[in-house]
């Protein structure tokens, strides 16, 4: 049995021109202590997800369907004390904004040690012990002195790390890092990546890592899922889809990326994705994608909406003009 399973996952949001779909059928797995990268452009639905995963969707948006079971319990069936129980506890969370998302009235070390006392039942001396282990854990040195200073007194790449030992002080099953490296700089960023990737290791745990950075999930990732506007639109292994991407829209993703080494040197501009993303009141009826597809308009992408089909083993596409069937068809096919 996977760690996770999300099926026809559906989020909604009520808004007074209509309804929004942020998450529109969403399916997925994850596999015990494999890292799973969620990609696409801001408002592809990428955070709504796990935040329904989580129960966090705050109102006017409610999940409408679908499931998302973890370790044998639906999630979003979970009610109050027993979702409460779940999270921080066998599922941590991290932030992309590491200074909103600590308490800046409070130490260090009562925040560390209130996740210990509420979930684990230790007493204020053994949570303080074992809130000094998690800072050395993610190699913040002086702990034992640290633990009282407030989050200001920390750097970015610091807090982050503050973060990730609140995430994993319980030892969950399931790690969620919600663009955890955005507001950081490369060099830091390289670091807090390299710890989630230590620390998935000595806890076995599974990952699922958010982000609109292609290169993140090239590092860190073993599976990724590409969304857009609400759908998964492809889904395969890192190595995979970085060396046969099949949807026109990861395809131009990874050719807005700079390339600096190799032997395919890109020079000239960067290509950019014409067109934006589009208005989920009122969606393209069929392919997402077609109005800024530069292979649709000549066939059934704008009436017949594609279904996420396994074009090989372990690559699932959404769309009627995948990169392999496109390299095959006849000169002048279309």
């Amino acid at each position: 049995m996977a760690l996770l399973e999300v099926e026809d996952l559906r989020t909604y949001f009520k808004t007074r021109e209509g309804e929004v779909r942020a998450v529109d059928g969403v399916s997925f797995s994850l596999e015990h202590s494999k890292m799973l990268g969620i990609v696409g452009e801001s408002g592809c639905g990428k955070s709504v997800t796990v935040l329904s995963i989580m129960g966090l969707v705050q109102t006017p948006g409610r999940v409408v369907g679908g499931s998302a079971v973890f370790q044998g319990r639906d999630l979003v069936q979970l009610k109050g004390r027993e979702l409460e129980d779940v999270r921080g506890h066998e599922i941590g969370m991290i932030f992309q904004d590491p200074m909103t998302s600590l308490n800046p009235t409070l130490t260090i070390g009562t925040q560390l040690t209130e996740t210990l006392r509420r979930h684990l039942g230790m007493n204020k001396d053994q949570a303080r012990k074992r809130a000094v282990e998690l800072l050395e854990e993610v190699h913040i040195p002086n702990a034992a002195r640290r633990l009282d200073d407030y989050p200001h007194r920390y750097s970015g790449g610091m807090r982050q790390r503050v973060m990730i030992a609140i995430a994993i002080s319980c030892n969950p099953k399931l790690l969620i890092a919600d663009e955890p490296t955005t507001a950081l700089d490369v060099t830091v960023q390289a670091g807090v990546l390299d710890l989630l990737h230590e620390l998935r290791s000595i806890h076995e745990m599974g990952v699922i890592i958010i982000t609109h950075d292609m290169g993140v999930v090239a590092e860190t990732a073993d599976d990724i899922i590409v969304m857009y506007a609400g759908q998964i639109v492809e889904q395969a292994t890192a190595l995979d889809l970085f060396d046969r991407p099949e949807h026109p829209y990861t395809e131009a993703l990874l050719e807005a990326l700079p390339q600096v080494e190799g032997e395919g040197i890109r020079e000239g501009r960067l290509r950019s994705i014409s067109g934006r993303p589009p208005d989920l009141l009122d969606p393209p009826p069929a392919c997402r994608f077609a109005p800024r597809c530069a292979y649709a308009g000549q066939d059934d992408c704008a009436t017949v909406p594609p279904d996420l089909r396994e074009i090989r083993p372990g690559h699932w596409v959404r769309s009627s003009h995948p990169t392999s069937e496109r390299a095959a068809a006849p000169v002048g096919a279309r």
